[in-house]
């Protein structure tokens, strides 16, 4: 397992929430939005949620944790309907 502090987890989250006995997908799925809001900009969170995945999934398939980034990495693969004005049909 990786160690805390890592370039892709840098305050050591997602190492974290899988150190935490007990924890839950809720709890996770809050873990993971800090973790997704801290990173910087310029960061594809895509190939974060792949390189994390990697990094702490072998092991724990059943882990809160891993589920929660699986549905991370699946809902980013998913484009999904922009709302306002973008997601409105337009006449031609």
């Amino acid at each position: 397992m990786a160690t805390k502090g890592e370039p892709l987890d840098p305050k050591g989250l997602i190492f974290e929430a899988y150190r935490i006995e007990g924890i839950t997908q809720p709890e996770c799925r809050t873990i993971f939005l800090d973790w997704a809001l801290s990173l910087p900009d310029a960061t594809s969170h895509a190939a974060a949620i792949a390189h994390l995945l990697d990094r702490y999934g072998p092991g724990h398939d059943d882990h809160p944790m891993t589920q929660v980034l699986r549905e991370g990495r699946d809902g980013m693969a998913t484009p999904r309907r922009r709302g306002g004005w973008r997601g409105r049909s337009r006449a031609h």
